[in-house]
């Protein structure tokens, strides 16, 4: 699935990566604790995570996601955008909750999505 289409199912806007829309997403994983992220998922597409902070990119740069999608309304600064450029990953805001975004990718397709860990080591 493209980032496209992920951001018109969850209703979001492209806060940067306008130029990466075209990259396939083959799942995701929700959470809000980056170690578990850390901990338990590898190759994944995209992040979705109320917890906006330098570090998510880290994680999601650590987890090869192309993909952070903040949920719950939450806005990126600055900072957190250009490190997220800076590192080729799209940063997409959704109003909706983890539990929601996550059910709508997952019902439109997208694998292993829902709460960390996403998949068993």
């Amino acid at each position: 699935m493209k980032v496209s289409r992920i951001a018109e199912i969850l209703g979001a806007t492209v806060a940067t990566g306008h130029d990466l829309l075209d990259t396939e997403i083959r799942s995701a994983c929700g959470s809000d604790m980056m170690s578990d992220v850390l901990a338990f998922v590898k190759d994944q597409g995209a992040l979705l995570t109320g917890l906006v902070n330098p570090q998510v990119v880290r994680t999601a740069e650590m987890t090869d996601m192309h993909c952070i999608i903040f949920v719950r309304g939450k806005q990126p600064d600055a900072a957190l955008l250009q490190l997220a450029a800076e590192r080729s990953i799209v940063v997409l805001c959704t109003k909706l909750d983890m539990y929601r975004a996550c059910g709508l990718l997952y019902s439109s397709g997208l694998s292993e999505v829902g709460d960390a860990p996403c998949r068993t080591p």
